[in-house]
């Protein structure tokens, strides 16, 4: 996979050129991926876990996958397995570097027992109402808890109380002792530990207080001697108290360095966990892996291929200012991707029926088709052939422009690897719709294409008496605005969920392709990129539209 192995140059790298220089950590490079397990990851986390495991490859070093589990009540192994596979599927291979921290709950523990007897954090009683009041504004200074000048003692000992289950949940929280007036609301004794009486996935129920985020982070970064801390711009204020806690503990090797970096915005995508739930639990769509989702697994669902996403993730590059990326960016790439991999079929959306009068009854042909017109090595597939076919609706007009160059009455069209024909003759219903298209072919021009004899059009079709029915599901963006930041205040995110997001069509598809293993690659001749589903059957056949084969004329 040779776009992994390209070498990125960004202002990250520069500072990584640098500690290497300066041998700084021994000229060790070790990143992480650290995804909280509360959901599936999408395509924003795609490009940090390129950026992490790439980083790691560039300079010989290791990317750990570590799981931030430290609120049992909203995380799942579900998610766990689900991005574990989404890593594995994008190409990278986490070997055995494979962490949670709550497997590191205990030193956590004893880190903060330290940071008490230090005098650094006090239990405080404060309601989560009292403790906002007291937190103060953007402008105005907070005031101190009136637990604050608890003594050591009674910290201690209110502290193992809260860890052995002696009191509700809310009712007190451990406190860092910083500085209640720094103009950074993030040092103004932020909560290190809060109760939860529930059940945590990996340490059952053993705990009944967890860790906040802010105190996990740094610690799990130094017990796994991470050099590079790389997080999104919404953590850069944070960063000093990551440092705080690091620098006020007793440790005995390196300090890691937290750098922050823009996180992936994409127009009419959503890219929140907290939202794509909330599509999920509210039936907006089908599930974590709905094609319509930026998720990674519903993207592979969709048909959007590993490299293609690695691809546009290398290409959008690493800055630190936030922008916002069309997503015919994406798809730009996943085209390229698919024109290389996807097998050719003759698929029709929109039939309508073909009938040529002068190809015998009851006869049918087989004709030998290239699976891609380049790569010989793909193979050939066999297309049926019969009197009646199907072809698009809109491949045929019966009073044409002048740019009109498929089917009308009158002209000749090529026929997709089987014969030239010429429209003779319309059937109507009684309110003048066509409902027949009558042809006659030139059995001279078998294979289609004949040296010397020019047709302006050539279509895709398929034999009435072969074809397979199918689904195809055709999508769109989830949302009819560009960026949530579109939305008023007073509207909901869902008020503009793209309600034609999926359509979904009967169609009839060439036999070839009606028992296609899931994940297999198809391009539609003239429809677009298509990918099997994976409840599709040999019975009921189900196509995911992946991407269109130009770029909107909307764009």
């Amino acid at each position: 996979m040779k776009d992994i192995e390209n070498k990125m140059t960004n202002f990250i790298t520069n500072i990584i050129d640098k500690d290497l220089k300066d041998n700084k950590h021994s000229g060790k490079v070790i990143t992480r991926f650290p995804p909280e397990p509360n959901g599936y990851i999408h395509i924003g986390h795609a490009k940090s876990i390129c950026l992490n495991f790439g980083l790691a490859l560039q300079y010989n070093g290791t990317c750990n996958l570590r799981f931030d589990d430290t609120n049992p009540t909203k995380e799942n192994t579900e998610f766990v397995e689900s991005i574990k596979n989404d890593v594995k599927w994008l190409g990278f291979d986490y070997g055995d570097n494979l962490y949670f921290a709550s497997d590191y709950f205990d030193m956590m523990y004893n880190y903060a027992v330290e940071l008490i007897k230090k005098g650094k954090a006090y239990v405080c009683d404060l309601s989560f109402e009292e403790s906002k009041e007291h937190k103060g504004t953007l402008t105005v200074a907070g005031k101190n808890s009136p637990y604050r000048d608890r003594s050591i003692e009674e910290n201690l000992n209110l502290f193992e109380k809260m860890k052995n289950g002696e009191f509700a949940e809310g009712s007190c929280v451990l406190r860092a002792k910083i500085d209640m007036s720094s103009s950074n609301v993030n040092m103004r004794d932020p909560v290190m530990y809060r109760i939860q009486k529930a059940y945590h996935h990996n340490t059952k129920d053993k705990w009944c207080i967890y860790p906040m985020y802010d105190w996990a982070h740094g610690i799990e970064d130094y017990i796994e001697k991470i050099t590079h801390s790389i997080c999104t711009l919404e953590f850069e204020d944070h960063r000093p108290l990551y440092d705080w806690f690091l620098d006020n503990l007793s440790l005995d090797h390196y300090h890691p360095q937290q750098i922050e970096f823009a996180m992936l915005n994409i127009t009419k995508t959503v890219l929140s966990k907290r939202r794509l739930k909330k599509l999920v639990d509210d039936k907006f769509v089908d599930s974590w892996d709905d094609p319509r989702m930026p998720t990674v697994s519903g993207m592979r669902r969709r048909g959007y291929p590993a490299a293609a996403i690695r691809n546009f993730a290398n290409a959008i590059g690493v800055s630190k200012s936030n922008s916002l990326v069309e997503y015919e960016y994406l798809e730009f790439f996943i085209r390229n991707e698919l024109d290389e991999i996807a097998s050719r079929a003759m698929v029709i959306l929109d039939p309508i029926k073909l009938v040529i009068t002068n190809y015998p009854e009851n006869e049918e042909e087989w004709f030998d088709a290239k699976n891609h017109p380049k790569k010989d090595e793909m193979g050939t597939r066999k297309i049926p052939f019969s009197r009646e076919i199907y072809i698009e609706r809109d491949d045929f007009m019966e009073n044409p422009s002048s740019k009109f160059f498929r089917l009308a009455p009158g002209t000749e069209v090529r026929l997709q690897h089987a014969y030239h024909i010429t429209c003779d003759n319309l059937v109507k219903d009684e309110n003048g719709n066509i409902i027949e298209i009558q042809c006659s072919y030139d059995p001279t021009t078998k294979g289609g294409w004949v040296p010397g004899r020019k047709v302006k059009g050539t279509l895709h079709w398929v034999s009435a008496k072969h074809a397979v029915k199918a689904t195809a599901n055709i999508y769109s963006q989830i949302l009819t605005v560009d960026s949530l930041n579109d939305i008023p205040e007073d509207k909901e995110f869902t008020d503009y969920f793209n309600k034609d997001s999926l359509i979904k069509k009967e169609c009839f598809i060439e036999p070839s392709i009606s028992d296609s293993e899931p994940l297999s690659y198809f391009q539609f001749l003239r429809n677009g990129y298509f990918c099997t589903d994976k409840l599709s059957t040999k019975e009921h056949p189900i196509f995911n539209l992946t991407v269109s084969l130009k770029e909107s004329k909307d764009k």
